[in-house]
């Protein structure tokens, strides 16, 4: 290996494209959704799933679909130093499922998980390359009021961090007795307008019609606009499921519209699907949660028959919106004091730990620095209070408490074993 030569510039490396590092202050508002979700999930009766974050790529291809664009162009696909084909985790489902039908854990299964997800593709607003999402899988019921409970949850967790201009769509897939019929219907509609379509259907359409439906192009939208409806193809019990479905989130105060042409982007759905889409984004990137019902995933992938239904959420488009609302702004603060300590730098060291046992986030300097350059560090921390030890305080176990916010910026003095519970007071 050479040296470096004195005064020879190293190269500096950046997160590869379409990736972005998520720094302080924003990482606390990842954190603040994980918390709020998992506490609601936990609540409603979900166990978090960790699994692998890579799989074998056939995973991913049974059940995306093989003419997917994940399994054709945006899955990252590796042999690792053994020559066994790896895949990273383009979305969250599949693998909960794979865990599934390896450990076959009893029935009803209802977990949440929280996972990095890799594609290839264009990076777009709130969509890199690697972004991040939360969901939950239910698996064992066919219920209907499960596919409410899962799509309340939904909606509870976007109030829970402070979303309200959010609408909700619904539909019905139907199922293997009513589909076939419809994809016909459809297949010959799109046929006779298969000249309108936007440049990459127009090629591909015939491999999956129903992701026709799915295209934000201005082209597509135009014809899908007058095809046939799912509706009207639905059969008995599909249509009784999503009776329920409908009259469940009516009774919860769930709020929906419904959309014949709501198919999302995997081939695995059945019966109910659904998205929630934040309105204060672009509408062409404006899906912060969707999901859905997926009866016959778990035998794609092995298992016996086993219906399922779930939901994915973007973390990087869910604040996207909370931007755009105004919504979870104060959570970049991540200490309430910052203690002040213009002696020897020990009172800082013990006090921040006395209030950090107490519940109390505390910051310091270090270094010795000056008591300008420490309030000036104080000031920047977003700590509403300062707390302020010279000799003088020391020597009389008292220390200042300074407001650093508003305009007055008051002092009082506090005797130190009584500072905790003064601390707590202004809160």
């Amino acid at each position: 290996m050479s040296e470096q030569s004195p005064g020879e510039r190293v190269e500096a490396f950046q997160a590869p494209t379409g990736t972005r590092d998520v720094l302080p202050p924003e990482s606390a508002r990842f954190a603040a959704l994980i918390e709020r979700f998992g506490t609601l999930a936990r609540r409603a009766g979900y166990g978090l799933v960790v699994s692998p974050l890579f799989e074998d790529p056939a995973v991913f291809r049974r059940s995306a679909g093989e003419e997917s664009d994940i399994a054709k162009d945006e899955m990252y696909e590796f042999a690792d130093k053994g020559g066994r084909p790896l895949a990273l985790r383009p979305e969250g489902t599949a693998s909960v499922v794979r865990a599934f039908v390896q450990h076959r854990p009893v029935l009803p299964w209802k977990t949440w998980y929280v996972t990095p997800a890799f594609r290839y593709e264009r990076p777009q607003a709130g969509r890199y390359r690697q972004h991040h999402q939360l969901g939950v899988e239910a698996l064992g019921s066919e219920d209907a009021d499960l596919d409410v409970e899962v799509i309340a949850l939904g909606a509870r967790y976007l109030g829970a961090v402070g979303l309200g201009n959010v609408a909700l769509k619904i539909n019905s897939m139907g199922d293997g007795a009513c589909m076939p019929a419809y994809r016909e219907a459809l297949i010959g509609y799109l046929a006779t307008n298969e000249a309108r379509l936007c440049d990459g259907h127009r090629q591909r359409w015939k491999h999956n019609p129903l992701r026709v439906l799915d295209c934000k192009n201005a082209a597509c939208k135009a014809v899908t606009a007058q095809a046939p409806r799912l509706s009207a193809f639905w059969c008995k019990e599909c249509r009784a499921h999503y009776d329920r479905v409908r009259t469940g989130l009516g009774a919860l105060g769930v709020g929906f519209c419904e959309d014949d042409f709501l198919v999302r982007g995997f081939d695995y759905y059945t019966r109910t699907t659904f998205e929630f889409a934040a309105l204060s984004l672009d509408a062409a990137q404006n899906v912060v949660l969707g999901g859905g019902r997926y009866n016959g995933l778990v035998e794609q992938l092995g298992g016996p028959h086993t219906p399922g239904i779930g939901f994915g959420s973007g973390i990087e488009r869910v604040l996207l919106a909370a931007d755009a609302e105004g919504a979870l702004a104060d959570l970049g603060r991540g200490i309430d004091v910052f203690v002040v300590d213009v002696t020897d730098g020990s009172a800082a060291r013990d006090l921040t730990e006395q209030l950090r046992a107490a519940g109390i986030g505390a910051e310091r300097a270090f270094d010795q620095r000056s008591m300008k350059a420490q309030l000036k560090l104080a000031d920047r921390s977003g700590a509403r209070v300062a707390v302020i030890v010279g000799a003088d305080e020391r020597a009389r176990g008292v220390a200042m408490m300074r407001d650093l916010r508003g305009e007055d910026r008051n002092q009082t003095e506090v005797p130190l074993a009584e500072l905790v519970e003064a601390l707590r007071a202004r809160r």
